[in-house]
């Protein structure tokens, strides 16, 4: 592939053209690339020359490691795409058009970590809100207007019937001695 499309396929995986930040991160590419050197020759690496003129990796930090072949760079190429030569290990430029393989980095996933932050925060939310709803569900019980208000207006509404009733009675009484006495 070329140096854009390496670019392209690295950046639809999450990740950007390798960065080499010191030697020992050198070192593990070359081992690892030289499992691949029957495959292809070389890799391109996310070294870029910006728009000042300045070398920089792929991910905008400092070129501060080098390990260029004897000779390179070639001064100021316009074209400036650099390989990584699975053979020895050191950085070359070439055309940007080559076909090479790629080797990509992706960030070291912080988000895990983040995940179970997240995953804990909202179980003790849901832990406080459940707490919240039982302890307003015992308080507001004995004392609402559900049960004991029920209740108790119902023996209230029992004991006027009782008494209107017993009225009913005295009046039936009173009629019955009236009758009585219009009798005798």
């Amino acid at each position: 592939m070329s140096w854009a499309q390496s670019v392209t396929q690295c950046i639809q995986s999450g990740g950007l053209l390798a960065s080499v930040e010191d030697l020992y991160e050198s070192n593990f590419l070359i081992e690892h690339a030289d499992l691949y050197a029957s495959k292809t020759n070389g890799f391109w690496i996310g070294i870029y020359r910006n728009v000042n003129g300045q070398l920089l990796w792929q991910d905008n930090s400092a070129l501060d490691f080098i390990n260029w072949a004897e000779g390179q760079p070639l001064g100021d190429e316009l074209d400036f795409c650099v390989e990584l030569s699975a053979a020895t290990g050191y950085w070359s430029v070439l055309p940007c058009s080559s076909q090479k393989g790629f080797i990509c980095k992706k960030p070291k996933n912080a988000s895990g970590h983040l995940n179970i932050w997240i995953l804990l925060t909202l179980v003790l939310i849901i832990l406080l809100g459940v707490g919240f709803m039982i302890y307003f569900w015992f308080k507001i019980k004995p004392g609402s207007g559900t049960g004991g208000e029920v209740r108790q207006s119902s023996r209230q509404l029992e004991y006027s019937h009782a008494l209107s009733a017993g009225d009913k009675g005295s009046d039936a009484a009173s009629n019955e001695e009236k009758k009585e006495h219009s009798v005798v």
